[in-house]
């Protein structure tokens, strides 16, 4: 194993610990964003070794399960010290945020890079299509329905219709794992024909396996304490630039996002869109049907406010997201053309979050 991949992990969690101790200034926060840079990279180092040894597409599961772990606790973690409306809406402005930030960020970066480098490029539709009804299924359940419903004031659930939805959340996620690693696991491998390097190279041995699963849980630790410790700075930029507070939440999403999404990249230009896929999608469904369980436990036992509806101009991004993403996840070959589109909708999003 290459020493730096060794001592990034180790640097950024000692920055992070730093970073409870020593007050922020500029100096500081700006090798707290070098040892943030460096987690991430770290993460998908490790998170590939991991892949290569135990196979796809539990390599793909592991990072964007690590992931979506950590980033639960750290929302459950933000609700409980916010304050008011933030509170209130804070896990709904972060999925909505995940959901956009990997369905037309992530997807659209890895269809226009993969396409530039490869022309085109194929994933199976048989994987793509399940994964994206499953998307379609929580986030409506999730994010569109608590406008509409009446038992309870505003765009909330009552008690009963949460626990309703974190268990469906929960059950159509668990269905998924099972069938996306076990019942049709096929479905989720790359196409016969995509071949490249790595398929080839000798798998590393368990004991570098575990070593590299134990810096990928430190990697991201770090990643999102990093993300966490900088977030006061980032939020006092957005209150000078006098941008609305959603921002802050995008901000931070990014930031946590950051290992899955130059992993999706990585595997783009090396002609893997398959495994670009596996790891978007999965992390998409993973951040709601592990997120809404946990906030919604915490919810219901802390007695703290939740709002999961969103508002119009969300509402019909996430409509034409999903529209769109039907289109693209549709054919079995991609090119240039749909990763525009879907960069497209991401920059819309981007803008109106400063301009709605």
């Amino acid at each position: 194993m290459p020493f730096l991949f060794l001592l990034l992990p180790l640097a950024a969690l000692a920055t992070f610990g730093a970073s409870l101790l020593i007050p922020g200034n500029f100096a500081f926060n700006l090798v707290s964003g070098v040892a943030l840079i460096g987690a991430v990279i770290a993460s998908v180092h490790h998170a590939e070794v991991i892949a290569h040894r135990i196979g796809e597409p539990f390599g793909t599961l592991m990072l964007a399960l690590s992931v979506t772990i950590i980033e639960v606790a750290l929302i459950v973690s933000m609700m409980m010290l916010a304050d008011g409306a933030d509170k209130a809406t804070l896990a709904r402005d972060t999925i909505f945020s995940t959901i956009m930030i990997i369905a037309n960020g992530v997807i659209g970066l890895c269809l226009l890079v993969g396409g530039i480098m490869h022309r085109e490029q194929s994933h199976l539709v048989e994987g793509a299509g399940p994964s994206l009804s499953v998307l379609v299924t929580l986030a409506t359940l999730t994010l569109v329905l608590p406008s509409f419903t009446t038992s309870a004031p505003g765009s909330s659930y009552t008690t009963a219709q949460l626990a309703f939805d974190a268990v469906a959340s929960l059950a159509l996620w668990g269905v998924f794992i099972f069938g996306q690693t076990v019942r049709h696991r096929d479905y989720f491998l790359p196409p016969s024909h995509v071949d490249d390097e790595a398929t080839h190279a000798s798998p590393p041995s368990a004991r570098e396996a575990w070593i590299s699963f134990a810096l990928l849980l430190v990697s991201l630790v770090s990643v999102v304490g990093l993300a966490k410790a900088l977030s006061p700075s980032i939020e006092a930029a957005v209150a000078s630039a006098g941008a609305p507070q959603a921002v802050i939440g995008i901000a931070i999403a990014m930031l946590v996002l950051a290992p899955e999404t130059l992993a999706a990249l990585r595997s783009a230009m090396a002609n893997r869109l398959q495994t670009s896929m596996n790891l978007a999608l999965g992390s998409a469904l993973a951040s709601i049907g592990l997120t809404i369980p946990a906030v919604a436990l915490v919810s219901v036992w802390m007695g703290l406010p939740l709002v999961l509806g969103l508002e119009g101009k969300d509402l019909v991004l996430l409509v034409l997201t999903f529209v769109v993403s039907a289109i693209t996840l549709g054919s079995a070959r991609t090119t240039i053309m749909q990763g525009a589109v879907h960069l497209v909708i991401f920059a819309a999003f981007l803008f109106l979050a400063l301009v709605p």
